[in-house]
């Protein structure tokens, strides 16, 4: 019984795809294409490295988070449909699309 509810509670991280990571330095996504997996669940670091906040907004994935100076967040996206959904930071010219293959 404790193997039965030790693999019900893990489950439901077996469905999550590799961490991906967005880096903003001076001002800007790396990389600016970001390629990632259709139909699995998966995890998006947005790591801030600028001296100054940024906003991650993105209309096409339904998220937008102000993202301190110095600091990274967490986004849980997907599963997606294949296609481009493109982001940029609000606050600079930051720019960048999220590839779904």
């Amino acid at each position: 019984m404790k193997t039965i509810f030790l693999i019900a509670l893990l489950f439901p991280f077996a469905a999550l795809a590799a961490d991906y990571t967005l880096v903003i330095k001076d001002h800007r996504f790396e990389p600016a294409e970001l390629i990632v997996p259709s139909g699995v669940k998966f995890k998006l670091v947005i790591d801030n490295q600028d001296a100054t906040p940024e906003e991650f907004d993105s209309h096409a994935l339904n998220r937008e988070k102000v993202i301190g100076a110095n600091s990274r967040i967490t986004l849980y996206l997907g599963p997606l449909d294949a296609g481009r959904y493109p982001f940029d930071g609000e606050l600079h010219e930051a720019r960048g699309v999220l590839i779904v293959r």
